[in-house]
């Protein structure tokens, strides 16, 4: 999975929360976010601009670390 944005990315099925681990170190948890999406994400040639166009805009994030 190289990408110059994300490192890796773990997604909890259960609370539907995506976890992506930044290049730069920095991790995000996002919330609500369906499996269908992750799905997607994963398979998406470039992890940074499917992130800026579909799950930032629309799924409420916080920093872990």
């Amino acid at each position: 999975m190289p990408s110059s944005v994300v490192n890796n990315y773990i997604y909890f099925p259960d609370t539907e929360i995506l976890r992506i681990i930044y290049q730069s170190g920095a991790i995000y948890d996002y919330f609500k976010v369906p499996a269908a999406i992750v799905d997607k994400f994963g398979k998406a040639t470039s992890k940074g601009r499917f992130l800026n166009a579909v799950i930032k805009p629309k799924f409420r994030y916080k920093k872990i670390e």
